[in-house]
């Protein structure tokens, strides 16, 4: 089964670290990933630009309105993703609590599955 770890971070955290606290939480979490990928579990993986690069889309009525960030309403962002593939929602959940971000950010778990089913 495919499961999302959702990695969401406080905003402005990044931006209270230091250059070299940055590049160690970039090497931790990129050995995190290959351990991953070494046990042929990670899908995809990828870190995300800050919420203040981003825009948000709605389409309303036949028409669109484009939302700079950042998202004055919102407390955390979702600063990068793991796509994994586990046999169990267990499985996800141990790796989620072994994760090293979730030691400065919250690892939100996610199965994969269509929107139509609740």
């Amino acid at each position: 089964m495919a499961y999302m770890l959702l990695i969401l971070e406080p905003r402005g955290q990044r931006a209270e670290r230091t250059p070299d606290e940055g590049r160690a939480a970039w090497d931790i979490m990129n050995r995190f990933a290959d351990d991953l990928k070494e046990r042929d579990i990670l899908k995809a993986v990828a870190s995300l630009k800050p919420d203040a690069q981003g825009a948000r889309v709605q389409v309303r009525g036949g028409k669109s309105t484009v939302f700079d960030g950042p998202f004055a309403e919102a407390k955390e962002m979702v600063g990068g993703f793991f796509l994994l593939d586990c046999e169990t929602k267990e499985q996800a959940l141990e790796i989620a609590r072994n994760c090293p971000a979730a030691q400065w950010a919250t690892v939100e778990v996610r199965e994969v599955g269509p929107c139509y089913i609740a």
